[in-house]
């Protein structure tokens, strides 16, 4: 399946200063899937070592950090012969070999020759763990996500919507294929961008076979918890894990400790927000003060709210049925705001964005701000339907007159009184 991250992996090959490069990621983004087919695609061959599984790779950093050493006792563990540009060095696991990850500022220092990809899903987590000594300066680093709405429509065979999507985007005129467009994001919705699950649906066209793969994945993440965590960690971690639907499905969305139990504090469980934030599965969208550059100096730290890393596993953790999602009853009412909000942090993390939120005194909040590159604060307002009135972007705008906002919303293309109103399914188009 195609992904867009490739066109940074083909700016790190060909940049002549390049450094060993770290991509980092949840579980099952498909940072293997993607780093193998790359290698195949643009090397002349690939050497491949995962620090997972078997203990003669991460063995072969213990006795020093010699880089041609290394490579040498690499290619004869391999079975092939690794050349300096020609083969792509891939350490897969690399929070499994704390030594493996220290190699890498060797071989940005003594052996910049050979090109070096090490992957990463719980990084973050083990290095606090076990503290690791992480390169720092010697590493470049890229981070895989879910697939978009875009990369699922090309794994789904919808290319040509995609173009058309692009086409209303750059000039704010209508998509014609516009309930189309919103079927095929329903469909998204409940799929979510997981490789496996889009793979699943792409091949089968069946929502069972995918929300079976949904259950998989959410197990699997909680398997990680035991593995990466000690039991009492363990204990809170899937409690802050568990809670993060009805967190959610609060008025108030913002993050409530007493949620997860009653009498809760931050001090009982900032520590496993923190392992989930380090793990990628979840997304933190944090409280700010003003709408006023930059946003990070107005942010509150202990204000927030937290998103799951996707949809689909969104609705797959709350036992959402697919046809509440597709056909939209209004017994679903309740919790559509909800997705549409996740799906909407998902999309702008995916684009490069970290937003915020903004609130003035209970009275008002606007559900995402961001500072786009020219510096200029931009308000982006959620809408899961047609309904796109609001009283709280107004008061946003009445007091800090953005040069425009955004309206995100089941409604087509358009932009008046300084607000551009973007489809939800073309969210993949907006960059800063």
């Amino acid at each position: 399946m195609e992904r867009k991250i490739v066109k940074n992996l083909l700016k790190w090959k060909n940049n002549p200063e390049k450094l060993p490069l770290l991509l980092q990621g949840a579980r099952q983004v498909g940072k293997t899937y993607i780093l193998l087919s790359f290698g195949k695609e643009f090397y002349k061959n690939v050497a491949y070592f995962s620090m997972e599984e078997s203990q003669e790779i991460p063995a072969i950093f213990e006795r020093d950090l010699n880089p041609e050493r290394i490579v040498r006792e690499l290619a004869a563990s391999s079975g092939q012969m690794i050349l300096p540009g020609d083969t792509l060095i891939i350490f897969d696991e690399i929070q499994a070999c704390e030594q493996a990850l220290t190699s890498l500022k060797y071989f940005a220092e003594r052996a910049p020759q050979y090109h070096i990809i090490a992957a990463g899903s719980l990084l973050g987590v083990a290095m606090k763990r076990e503290k690791f000594s992480f390169p720092v300066g010697k590493v470049d680093m890229l981070h895989l996500y879910p697939m978009d709405f875009e990369e699922f429509l090309w794994a789904v065979g919808q290319d040509g919507i995609c173009a058309l999507i692009r086409e209303s985007f750059e000039g704010f005129t209508p998509l014609s294929l516009h309930d189309s467009a919103m079927d095929l994001y329903k469909t998204y919705l409940v799929v979510g961008g997981m490789p496996r699950a889009v793979q699943e649906y792409a091949s089968k066209r069946d929502f069972d076979f995918v929300t079976a793969i949904q259950t998989t994945l959410n197990n699997s993440y909680i398997a990680d918890m035991a593995k990466y965590a000690t039991p009492q960690e363990t204990t809170k971690i899937m409690a802050a894990w568990g809670s993060v639907p009805a967190q959610l499905a609060k008025e108030n969305r913002k993050f409530q400790y007493k949620v997860i139990k009653s009498g809760a504090r931050s001090k009982d469980y900032e520590v496993a927000l923190n392992w989930l934030k380090a793990a990628g599965m979840i997304n933190k969208c944090v409280h700010v003060t003003e709408g006023k550059m930059p946003l990070s100096a107005y942010a509150e730290n202990e204000a927030f709210k937290v998103y799951m890393v996707d949809t689909g596993l969104l609705c797959s953790k709350m036992s959402i049925p697919v046809n509440a999602v597709l056909y939209t009853p209004h017994s679903f009412d309740g919790f559509k705001g909800e997705l549409t909000e996740n799906y909407i942090m998902q999309a702008l993390i995916a684009n490069g964005i970290d937003p915020y939120y903004w609130s003035s005194s209970g009275k008002a909040e606007v559900d995402f701000v961001f500072q786009d590159s020219l510096g200029s604060i931009i308000p982006l307002e959620a809408k899961s339907a047609e309904n796109v009135r609001s009283k709280s972007l107004r008061n946003y705008c009445d007091i800090y007159d953005p040069e425009y906002s955004i309206r995100v919303s089941a409604r087509n293309f358009g932009f008046e009184n300084k607000i551009k109103s973007i489809p939800l399914y073309a969210l993949f188009c907006l960059k800063i």
